[in-house]
């Protein structure tokens, strides 16, 4: 059965006194992508006996994560953490606070971290969040990134699952944000900015 993905056709740039957005992944290659993701991970999980979390990033990965359970066929549990390391614009603090801990326990279960993107690494890395899953007694931990942006990388870090890589360009939708916007376009975008800073 096919995951329900939105079908509306949004201009393929927009401007809301803001950065122009052009439309970079369309959804029917997300919705594609996210399937694709799926099957890989039934098929590196299929042992039912050993439970399956997912851990989703708020705020960004939380479509990602919704559509991501429901196109696994096989019982998954899922749960959010949120960090804080972008400030108002576009580059990373570097400084990583914790905002939201995980309330289901991670102990005896295959846990896979589900983040929007991942390009710096330093939030990853920086908070902890990695390590404190192992030290929970998980029985193996994993990333699973829907965009990856390898040449911005700044720690040592890599994931086990990739939808898309993609060159340095800031991008928005899908639940991803610029000053919390854009997050509700269906597609992928990158952000022109007139004036960059």
């Amino acid at each position: 059965m096919s995951v329900p993905f939105i079908t509306a056709s949004p201009p393929s740039s927009m401007q809301q006194n803001g950065p122009t957005i052009e439309e970079f992944i369309s959804s029917d290659d997300i919705h594609k992508r996210v399937l694709e993701l799926a099957i890989q991970i039934e098929n590196d999980f299929c042992d039912e006996k050993f439970p399956l979390l997912l851990v989703g990033v708020l705020n960004g990965a939380a479509i990602f994560l919704a559509d991501l359970v429901r196109a696994i066929h096989r019982p998954v549990e899922y749960d959010f953490v949120a960090f804080s390391s972008y400030q108002s614009g576009t580059e990373t603090s570097g400084v990583v606070h914790r905002l939201k801990e995980l309330s289901i326990s991670p102990a005896a279960k295959n846990v896979i971290l589900i983040e929007d993107i991942l390009d710096t690494g330093v939030t990853l890395r920086k908070s902890g969040i990695l390590e404190s899953l192992a030290e929970q007694r998980a029985l193996s931990v994993h990333v699973c990134v829907l965009l990856d942006k390898p040449s911005r990388r700044r720690v040592d870090i890599t994931a086990d699952y990739v939808g898309f890589t993609i060159p340095d360009q800031f991008v928005v939708g899908y639940g991803m944000d610029f000053d919390q916007r854009y997050r509700s376009l269906p597609y992928i975008g990158i952000a022109a900015f007139d004036n960059p800073k």
